[in-house]
């Protein structure tokens, strides 16, 4: 699976981090961090979280 974020669309809102907190985090500057180790075996959340994200910044290949 890979986890794409555009940076220059997210907004910082955090909805990603809500729906798959184990993937998706803010950091001190509220820019997305994606932990890609804790993205195996939970394509379902990280799909959920994508579409949870108001500006569609995440984009997800394969599963």
């Amino acid at each position: 699976m890979k986890i794409t974020v555009d940076h220059g669309l997210c907004d910082g809102l955090g909805q990603c981090a809500l729906v798959a907190p184990e993937v998706f985090a803010l950091d001190d500057e509220e820019r997305l961090v994606v932990a890609p180790e804790a993205a195996r075996g939970s394509a379902g959340k990280v799909a959920a979280a994508a579409r949870a994200c108001p500006v569609r910044a995440i984009s997800v290949e394969g599963s």
